[in-house]
């Protein structure tokens, strides 16, 4: 199979992450004016409860479907029967997780309040199942994938805009974020044919993929206790008010981490495929290149919105999600851990087969983050949830990091911290005024992103960093080709 080159996959994926920004971005301003606080949490607390069905349907399956299909997708009949084998144990689990899913609508009173909103969120486990996302990814299909995807939001923004008009639409807008989210997945089932033929094989061993399968599981399992447990504990705990609070957080920090870890996402098969084939000095090289734009990115990033949380929250929310400020404030550097322990857990620990440690760090980090929250959530609600997520990444990035140091400290020391200090005391230093003229919420924010990643570009550039040198030159030659 060809090999397709890493810029063209990682445009095609910085695409697809720029449309899960910009649907955001446009909708939940709207969204959260209409449905207010509470009814954003609702939809946030069904979404976080569902997840975890969801997570046991897939059983660890989007990341050992990636790996397992990279290493055998240059023979086809391999490749075939592996995408088979996984797919049917794929739709078992997903049976199995629709069982217990009705179960506990009928026995949780919680849940069976809002039955109608559950059962459409729980088709994410059906589109989940049919949809195969891990095997385009392993034969990076980025172009494909970044297009049928954008289409859907598209269809999504338009019914957006139409039909959630009242406070009591709610239900209406998680099944239009349950359609934009995933129900391109039924694309994907209809053109699998193009890659695999359908035809049933002989001899096919389920078993092979267990050990694989339960390790990435235990991996999902750590990984969703300790991303979605704030939300479900707020909800059982708190108010839905509380959920909306912290979802408003939460939905930016979500839009910043998918930029942040976009370059990770791309490199995995082609991380997975270097380690099977002893190419280690390439591995190696991508592994440095992909550390050092999550630091060069997410610094600005976190502490841009830590100073500027407010205009951020009133511009996409409005001024009653005022209790999601700080929060988001508290988050925030949860963006530089996430980058750097997705490059490390998921390019690196994965593709070398060392899933266990991945797995022993979430399992720390998770914890972490039920203690705390047992300990915070009664006091201080959506703070004190945001403190459990926040320590959390602390812990899972300092175990992996441990599991790691002699391969990627080079890695760390190539990394021109000067220069990234440099570019965001200059950027501060500039934009922080703005704070002062007393302007709307989207000039004051429009004019402090301008002066802020203004002068830390310009910055970086003339420090030499070679990630903007890049990016500058890559722009230069396109501009003087048109």
């Amino acid at each position: 199979m060809k090999t397709k080159s890493l810029k063209i996959n990682f445009i095609m994926n910085a695409v697809l992450t720029m449309s899960s920004f910009i649907f955001p971005v446009i909708t939940f301003p709207y969204v959260s004016r209409i449905l207010m606080p509470e009814g954003v949490g609702k939809v946030s607390f069904a979404t976080s409860v569902i997840t975890y069905f969801s997570m046991f349907a897939q059983m660890g399956i989007p990341t050992y479907g990636i790996r397992a299909c990279a290493k055998v997708r240059d023979d086809q009949e391999q490749l075939t029967r592996t995408v088979h084998e996984i797919f049917m144990i794929n739709l078992f689990m997903s049976c199995a997780a629709y069982l217990f899913f009705g179960a506990a609508l009928f026995l949780v009173p919680r849940l069976r309040e809002e039955k109608v909103l559950f059962l459409i969120i729980s088709l994410t486990i059906f589109f989940n199942a049919i949809g195969m996302e891990w095997l385009y990814k392993a034969l990076e299909q980025y172009t494909y994938i970044a297009v049928r995807s954008i289409v859907f939001k598209f269809i999504g923004l338009l019914a957006m805009f139409a039909l959630v008009r009242r406070q009591s639409d709610y239900v209406i807008y998680g099944g239009i974020t349950i359609l934009a989210g995933v129900g391109s997945n039924v694309l994907n089932f209809i053109n699998v044919h193009r890659y695999i033929s359908v035809k049933p094989l002989r001899g096919y061993c389920l078993t092979r993929h267990w050990k694989g399968i339960f390790t990435f599981f235990a991996m999902s399992v750590a990984t969703t206790i300790y991303t979605n447990l704030d939300t479900v504990m707020l909800g059982f705990m708190k108010t839905d008010t509380d959920v909306g609070y912290y979802n408003a957080a939460v939905k930016i920090k979500t839009i910043l981490v998918s930029i942040v870890t976009s370059l990770g996402v791309v490199l995995l098969p082609r991380a997975s495929y270097y380690m099977e084939h002893g190419q280690r000095e390439e591995f190696l090289r991508i592994t440095k290149k992909a550390l050092n734009f999550v630091v060069v990115v997410a610094a600005p990033m976190m502490l841009f919105f830590m100073i500027y949380a407010r205009e951020a929250i009133f511009f996409l929310s409005g001024d009653t999600f005022a209790g999601s400020v700080v929060p988001m404030q508290i988050i925030m550097p949860t963006l530089l851990l996430i980058g750097m322990t997705n490059i490390m857990g998921i390019q690196m620990l994965v593709p070398m087969g060392r899933e266990r440690m991945v797995l022993y760090s979430e399992i720390a980090g998770a914890a972490v983050d039920l203690i705390i929250n047992v300990a915070l959530i009664p006091r201080m609600a959506s703070a004190g949830a945001a403190i459990g997520t926040l320590a959390a990444e602390i812990v899972v990035w300092i175990v992996q990091y441990i599991a790691l140091r002699d391969m990627v400290g080079d890695a760390y020391r190539s990394i021109r911290y000067g220069a990234v200090l440099s570019g965001l005391l200059l950027s501060c230093v500039l934009s922080v005024w703005v704070k002062l003229l007393g302007l709307g919420s989207f000039a004051a924010l429009a004019a402090e992103g301008v002066l802020f990643w203004g002068a830390y570009v310009l910055t970086l550039a003339k420090a030499g960093e070679p990630l903007i040198l890049e990016i500058g030159n890559l722009i230069w030659k396109k501009l003087k080709t048109k």
